[in-house]
């Protein structure tokens, strides 16, 4: 008997998320039982980074195994959170140096189609997009190819405006919080066999994926370990924020200035046909 042992953290959103598999497998029948899981997942919002080793700790303690036991540590590459991104980077790198193991970087749109199958098998055709905020959108398309028991990258990782989702030819899921965010401004919501609205970026659907990349070869040594951060910059400058503050001021101007018109234009209702009728409720006229 022979077992792998795979710790994946995620810190791309506002929740910190940490999974512990342990796989065993049965080297004569060639078999092996389904994964043992450990999961951490909790909103820390901007303090991921302080409960990030707290909580690989007590996964630790809870299967009752050691770092030493670890065969490889995974961690949500991206796109999401700049910060969350170089957290989870960081304490993966830094494990990784010290035991001298190989790192899984996993895409965390790939992780949201994971979720998604896991969720519901025969979502083998998945549209990740999420909520990148400054009015755009990280997006991917994946499907799933049974023979290879494995995902095939259709659309790498993207970042768009919410109407330039390409769709795919055939149907499909849509996972991620783009749908709550951007409603039918998102063409895919429409489109979708199906919404999956919580299939997120979460620690456990990203270790499933990283043990078959990890049995397939596909990790990098420590020092390789980097975010994918898809858009290039952190925030809007501040001549954009004063450009999109201004443009919102106009529309709401506009509209209101607009609902003015329209008040002073309206016909007044007048069913005597005579000067429309001011009389308190109830009273009649002298």
């Amino acid at each position: 008997m022979t077992q792998t042992v795979l710790l994946a953290l995620d810190t791309s959103t506002e929740f910190c998320s940490v999974a512990l598999l342990r796989v065993t497998v049965d080297a004569a029948a060639q078999s092996g039982a389904e994964p043992r899981c450990w999961v951490r997942h909790e909103q820390t919002g901007a303090v991921s980074s302080t409960r990030l080793l707290p909580a690989i700790r007590e996964l630790f303690d809870e299967a009752g195994l050691s770092l030493a036991d670890c065969d490889a540590i995974a961690f949500g590459a991206g796109p999401g959170s700049f910060t969350g991104l170089r957290t989870a980077t960081g304490v993966a790198q830094g494990l990784a140096f010290g035991l001298n193991l190989p790192v899984v970087p996993v895409s965390t749109l790939l992780a949201c189609a994971e979720s998604a199958r896991l969720r519901d098998p025969s979502a083998t055709r998945v549209l990740a997009a999420l909520d990148a905020r400054m009015d755009e959108i990280y997006w991917a398309d994946y499907a799933w190819d049974d023979a290879q028991c494995e995902w095939r990258t259709v659309q790498t990782a993207s970042l768009d405006v919410p109407e330039r989702l390409v769709l795919p030819d055939v149907p499909f899921t849509l996972a991620g919080n783009a749908a709550a965010a951007f409603g039918a401004r998102l063409p895919a919501v429409a489109a979708a066999r199906t919404v999956d609205g919580a299939a997120l970026p979460h620690a456990l659907p990203l270790a499933h994926a990283a043990l078959r990349a990890f049995r397939a070869g596909r990790t990098v040594p420590a020092d390789q370990a980097a975010p994918e951060y898809v858009r290039d910059k952190v925030a809007q400058t501040t001549v954009e924020r004063l450009a999109q503050k201004a443009e919102k001021a106009a529309r709401a101007e506009q509209a209101a200035r607009t609902e003015e018109a329209a008040r002073h234009t309206a016909p007044a209702q007048n069913t005597h046909g005579g000067a429309p009728d001011t009389a308190p409720h109830g009273e009649g006229r002298q």
